[in-house]
């Protein structure tokens, strides 16, 4: 999965515009006006409008699809961004999936699109039209996005139209539908209120503060996070709903930080698990499954808990669990574990003291259960636990307590894993403003590589293939060195991929830089711009066509533009070429085209992935479950050689693209270290309004071969070089082609 695109970023802008949750009891009696026919004080009534000054929204009662009027959105002059028409629909839905259509009339749109957009919250889906955009001048025309719905899940949906970059667009005669039909002739579905739910004591504060702590205090906070996690994922209590778990954990806490002995506290410990009242419990049979990861609980032993502690623990390890949980469940069909009913309190920029160590804990948690990589993190989880707790109770403002976020994240070696959304504390303290450069770290150096914008990159004075030395005074191997630990990323040089977006980002409007060029170190002050005016996005843009012959045999497919339904011409077109270039250095804009063009290059369908899963029965425990194949086409099989391209950019969807191609007899990987991180991403949402992903299944080689961390092992080493950087030289590309030349 791939979170730098533009897509994103306008994703992250509606993501600001979420406000409360579906809390009414009767269906709400307002005008859907999707006509835009019922004004109000000038307006369509019900509807809103955000984005940037510099576009001008409008009524429009000359230029009109049906009705007396349309909306409009135009760009007039300064910085480029995009403006938006909103509408937030009155009430939940049940059903599969929930489409927009719409009409839309454009005039001279460019360095953008127009088109609909909806966004279902919190992040269940978001689409813009970003990879189907209108451009240009055009008629009115009816167009439709779909997004799958999660009713339970769902809070907030919302859905109007927008304008990205220049021109003018016009919205007319929406409509939404649940499965085809209009959502006015669907009766609203109100979610299952749980007990849980309507514990509010702890909404405006835990009522725990910063503490003078001693070493005594670590340690028993350690043990509750250890116990409430525990008994979180494994008491059928909890499982049930009736009990906010984290407001349970406020009311323990203050006991337990008054502990005078521990004797004391684990008597406290007994008193809380007895009052759960009691369960029934059940004999594990030995599991046919192929066991990867065995459950991490001999703690419950080694602990010197006192006996009666243990032996309750013990019983409700053996909790006879059903695969319902009211804070987890397993995505159909993928397995990857949905972390729900989780609240984000994102109201809370900066958490209290309690709030903050419940943030510890519930990260800590998923990660000790429901981590599929957990034994890839090379360093005794609980320890980190015992780490963090005077961090978190130290983290004085929203600052530091988002970067200790950042740095337990980092931690599980995961490049899924970061602080996603657009984290507005994050942007503020790495700057929102860039020089026109693009760096990456070529030979561990930091190289200019292209810019942003040609025109202010001459403006910088700076060159392709300089290498940045220093910036404001601050060598490049101290900048590395200040950022790897808060920079979660599976492998160092996927590490030093991410490091590279900060090196040139500030809050200044200028950067002091040492830069040698030639063996000579200058320096000079450069100045840095804000997104708008440049394209920050553009490292992880392919800019390849999807399809080439780069010499009179050899073919080349650039799987970050190419679509499925093209392969069957392009098949034609490369069958008889001796040699196909397949480029992973990027991220495959269609998932289904691996299939389709898998298929020609294996001789017999091959397996070439296995994945585990975690157990709601069983949590901590993950065990193999499915294979998946490539199919063949008998009469179509590629003969020639097949090299496949990949870098520190090739991540997830990309890798699992490799390891299918990989099943080719005559496919080689070329290139370098591949991001080590696959499987579909979980969300969880932290204290603060805080977002964060983690790898939700195990991929594996059929020999169970690990991936994560890994990455795809490129059979033939080529790196670029500062040399072949400057001259404009794409060596690992010109490496396959010699390679094919002479095999």
């Amino acid at each position: 999965m791939l979170f730098m695109k533009k897509s994103y970023l306008f994703s992250i802008l509606f993501l600001s515009f979420s406000t409360a949750i579906f809390a009414q009891k009767q269906p709400t009696k307002s005008v859907l006006n999707f006509d835009f026919e019922t004004i109000e004080n000038g307006n369509p009534k019900g509807w809103e409008n955000f984005g940037n000054e510099t576009y001008q929204k409008a009524l429009d009662s000359l230029d009109v699809k049906s009705g007396k009027y349309s909306v409009s959105l135009s760009y007039t002059d300064g910085n480029l961004g995009f403006k938006a028409w909103a509408f937030t629909l009155p009430d939940n839905y049940k059903g599969k999936s929930i489409t927009l259509s719409g009409f839309i009339k454009t005039e001279n749109v460019s360095e953008g699109h127009a088109g609909l957009w909806m966004q279902i919250d919190p992040s269940l889906g978001f689409d813009n039209m970003n990879k189907k955009g209108i451009v240009g001048t055009t008629e009115w025309t009816k167009y439709e996005i779909k997004l799958p719905l999660y009713p339970d899940k769902t809070d907030k949906i919302y859905v109007g139209g927008l304008l990205v970059g220049k021109g003018k667009m016009w919205l007319d005669d929406l409509k939404v539908t649940i499965d085809g039909k209009e959502i006015q002739k669907i009766k609203p579905y109100f979610k299952e209120v749980f007990p849980a739910q309507l514990d509010k004591e702890f909404d405006e504060s835990s009522k725990i503060t910063t503490f003078d702590y001693t070493s005594t205090h670590i340690s028993n906070l350690k043990m509750l996070g250890l116990i409430w996690g525990f008994l979180k994922y494994h008491h059928p209590k909890v499982a049930s709903g009736d009990l906010n778990w984290d407001y349970e954990l406020f009311r323990i806490m203050p006991k337990i930080i008054s502990a005078k002995s521990i004797n004391e506290r684990d008597e406290i410990f007994s008193t809380w698990i007895s009052s759960l009242g009691d369960f029934k419990t059940t004999t594990f049979k030995q599991s046919k499954d192929e066991i990867k990861i065995q459950p991490d609980l001999a703690w419950i032993t080694t602990s010197n808990f006192s006996s009666k502690l243990t032996t309750l623990l013990n019983k409700v390890k053996i909790a006879k669990r059903t695969n319902n949980h009211y804070y987890l469940a397993f995505h159909s069909g993928v397995n990857n574990p949905d972390f729900k009913n989780e609240n984000a309190y994102a109201k809370m920029v900066y958490p209290d003291t309690g709030f903050r160590l419940l943030t510890l804990f519930r990260y800590w948690n998923m990660i000790q259960y429901f981590f599929p990589y957990k034994n890839l993190i090379e360093e005794d989880w609980k320890m980190v636990l015992e780490e963090f707790i005077p961090k978190f109770i130290q983290a004085k403002d929203e600052t530091e307590y988002t970067l200790t976020i950042l740095e337990i994240v980092a931690r599980i070696h995961d490049t899924h894993a970061n602080v996603w959304e657009g984290n507005e504390v994050l942007n503020n303290f790495y700057g929102s403003k860039f020089a026109a450069a693009e760096i990456k770290f070529i030979e561990e150096k930091a190289v200019v590589t292209q810019f942003y914008d040609d025109e202010l990159g001459k403006e910088s004075g700076l060159k392709v293939g300089d290498v940045i030395a220093s910036v404001n005074q601050k060598t490049i191997e101290e900048f590395v060195k200040e950022q790897i630990d808060r920079t979660p990323a599976s492998n160092y040089p996927t590490k030093l991929r991410d490091i590279a977006n900060l090196v040139l980002r500030t809050n200044d409007d200028e950067l002091s830089i040492e830069y040698i060029r030639d063996g000579v170190k200058s320096q000079r002050k450069i100045a840095t711009y804000s997104s708008d005016k440049i394209d920050i996005y553009n490292f992880y843009q392919s800019h390849n066509p999807s399809f080439k012959f780069v010499e009179k045999d050899i073919a080349y497919i650039n799987l970050g533009t190419v679509k499925k339904d093209f392969l069957p011409e392009l098949w034609e077109q490369f069958k008889n070429s001796k040699g196909l270039i397949l480029d992973l250095r990027n991220y495959p804009s269609d998932h289904n085209a691996m299939y389709i063009l898998g298929s020609y290059l294996v001789y017999k369908k091959s397996k070439f992935v296995k994945f585990t899963k975690g157990s709601l029965k069983h949590p901590g425990m993950f065990s193999f479950y499915t294979t998946y194949s490539v199919p063949n086409k008998k009469d179509k099989n590629y003969q020639g050689k097949v090299v496949i391209l990949v870098n520190e950019i090739t991540q997830s969807r990309a890798e699992f693209h490799a390891m299918a191609y990989q099943q080719s007899p005559n496919a080689i990987i070329m290139g370098s270290t591949t991001a080590g991180s696959d499987g579909n991403v979980s969300i969880i949402s932290l204290p603060g309004g805080i977002s964060t992903m983690i790898s939700g299944i195990g991929v594996y080689y059929p020999d169970g071969r690990e991936t994560q961390r890994i990455g795809i092992v490129p059979d033939i080493v080529v790196k670029p070089t500062i040399e072949g950087v400057k001259n404009g030289y794409d060596e690992v590309l010109e490496r396959a082609i010699e390679y094919l030349n002479k095999n």
